[in-house]
């Protein structure tokens, strides 16, 4: 079994299929962007980062579930790279031989590799640590370019063939689904398999002691059982949850991964700033659920909400922006001249700034008993997950902006028919003209206007029937109406996150929205020379907010965007002015 050769400039013969067993097949034909060698010159630029390191046949260089030393290249010798999972059960990924180099998108993070890497032969190979890499990764812009691009593609083949950690349950169950998008959202490889039909599962619990609420059971690479757990659990399991040094302070600390948290950490860590940034569920907020985002400078086809997150993630890592996902953060108070932020889990971390990036919490609708359906056929966004859920199924969907238009495009592909239901008189004063116009050409989609959600009824599996109240105009009267469905999806706004701020005392506006700027009120006992605002700040000196938490912003993708790239230069300000008063 050989790996391809490849050129300096790139060029590539793809391996014939008897020469190489890869499974990942969508991605075959980059195989050659996946795996490069590197030439003589690209191995030499490496040297300044990395340090020699050996082992002997037999020996793992990497393990999955453990943290890897960092990226590793082939200088001699011959490495089998393999997923294995909790049974033990190996699947060969390639295998690597001189001039290769051996990692993916976890030893940039410094997070527990997903793969393992045994020497074949004795093998050399040059060490390159994570802060080191992303020093190279800067440093050398070609071979950075490189690098990243296989790093990126090596997860995708990962999440392509499913490998990692294996979940069972009822394929409809909702906390199987919540953990299915909570880890597809993290860009983490995972098989799911349905307990009910597929014979798989049948091997995989012999020999357990299983009741309806152990499921669904989460088998992880280590080999831990995980019995119905939640999101922090698993995430506990997988060695997500990073730990931090706690005697060092950070420039700026961006609690909030969304379009604006993720712009803020970019820009500051590409301009030399210390940067953590903390969210306690995935990359991207609101935006990271939208199936398709049209109209967001750059992409004239299109990007998933997904992808766009994705991107900006892998670039804040690049640029050395620590990045605690999922990391939930409690409270945040002022000690001194510095921020405390406390975590979830206990820890600590101090900061000369605070960008509030919070964003917004999905609204609930006021209905009786509404709660009772939480997970149950209720639903926040729409993504591949759901999508499989509602084939062939009729649906309804409440909301008339533009998250609900993309959802009602995407889903259209899917459901049987959808019922769209918004309080309003037609779509123009909320959502963007061209997804109207898209709306309206779908044959499985019907707008009702004028609508109220009145209630919920079900069984034991969960929804079945949504009750409506609408305006009949023609008839002047109103109409009840109960529409039979399993699927219920939820886009009708959202509140302000930012319970987490009660400690800090800073400015809200009568939503709850942070104020900012020349809007918010004169810090009490301050001199007018320090309390010179910055627009992007709160009423506490020092503390930011940025994207849809900020009070008057406007909730589109590219000004949230705006807001985290002009959020760092006001940064920049404001702790020269505190250093120059401090000297």
């Amino acid at each position: 079994m050989s790996t391809p050769d490849f050129s300096v400039t790139g060029a590539a013969a793809v391996a014939a299929p008897s020469e190489l067993e890869f499974p990942f097949s969508s991605l075959e034909y980059r195989r050659h962007q996946m795996f490069p060698r590197l030439s003589a010159a690209e191995i030499q630029s490496v040297r300044r980062f990395a340090r020699p390191m050996s082992f002997k046949a037999g020996e793992f260089i990497f393990e999955a579930g453990r943290v890897a030393l960092g990226l590793f290249v082939l200088l001699h010798g011959r490495v089998r790279i393999e997923s294995r999972d909790s049974f033990g059960r190996a699947t060969l990924v390639t295998e690597h031989d001189d001039g290769h180099f051996m990692a993916e998108m976890a030893q940039l993070s410094g997070k527990p590799a997903l793969i393992d890497g045994i020497a074949l032969t004795e093998v050399e190979t040059l060490v390159i640590e994570p802060e080191r890499l992303r020093a190279l990764i800067v440093a050398d812009a070609q071979l950075g370019e490189h690098i990243m691009r296989a790093l990126i593609l090596r997860r995708l083949g990962l999440i392509e063939q499913g490998l990692g950690p294996i979940i069972v349950g009822n394929g409809d169950d909702a906390r199987l689904v919540r953990l299915q998008g909570f880890l597809r959202r993290n860009a983490y490889p995972a098989t799911v398999i349905d307990a009910r039909s597929d014979p798989e599962a049948i091997t995989l619990l012999g020999g357990m002691t299983t009741g309806p609420g152990d499921f669904p059971l989460v088998f992880c690479p280590n080999g831990s059982v995980l019995r119905a757990p939640d999101e922090a659990q698993l995430a506990s399991c997988l060695g997500l949850v990073p730990t931090f040094e706690p005697s060092h302070v950070y420039d700026v600390a961006i609690v909030g991964a969304g379009p604006a948290g993720l712009a803020a950490s970019v820009y500051a860590a590409t301009e030399g700033l210390s940067v953590a940034v903390f969210d306690q569920r995935a990359p991207g907020g609101q935006a990271g659920a939208s199936s398709r985002i049209e109209n967001y400078l750059g992409f004239p086809t299109g990007i998933s909400g997904q992808a766009l997150a994705a991107r900006a993630f892998q670039q804040a890592l690049k640029f050395g922006a620590h990045l605690a996902i999922p990391g939930k953060v409690m409270c945040v108070e002022r000690q001194d001249d510095l921020f405390v932020l406390s975590l979830f889990d206990g820890q600590r971390i101090s900061a000369r700034t605070v960008v509030v990036a919070s964003g917004a919490a999905y609204r609930k609708p006021s209905v009786p008993g509404f709660e009772t359906f939480e997970g149950r056929g209720t639903y926040y966004w729409a993504s591949t997950i759901e999508a499989k859920l509602v084939k062939g199924q009729d649906i309804v969907l409440i909301g008339g902006g533009n998250s609900a238009g993309q959802a009602v495009v995407f889903l259209a592909n899917f459901a049987r028919s959808i019922r769209v239901l918004i309080r309003g008189e037609d779509l123009c004063s909320s959502m963007s003209r061209y997804l109207i116009d898209r709306i309206g050409s779908l044959p499985n989609v019907t707008l009702c206007t004028r609508c109220a959600l009145q209630g919920l009824d079900g069984d034991e599996a969960g929804l079945t029937q949504v009750r409506i109240r609408r305006e009949d105009e023609q008839r002047g009267a109103t109409i009840d109406e109960t529409i039979e469905t399993r699927h219920l999806f939820l886009f009708i706004g959202a509140d302000p996150k930012t319970d987490w701020l009660g400690a800090s005392g800073v400015e809200l506006d009568n939503r709850g929205f942070v104020v900012t700027g020349f809007a918010r009120s004169e810090p009490h006992g301050m001199s007018p020379q320090a309390s010179a605002r910055f627009p992007l700040e709160t009423s506490v000196p020092g503390m930011f907010a940025v994207g849809d938490v900020r009070s008057e912003s406007a909730k589109r993708v590219a000004a949230a965007v705006g807001d985290g790239a002009a959020v760092v230069s006001q940064i920049h300000a404001y702790l020269s002015r505190t250093a120059a008063v401090a000297a």
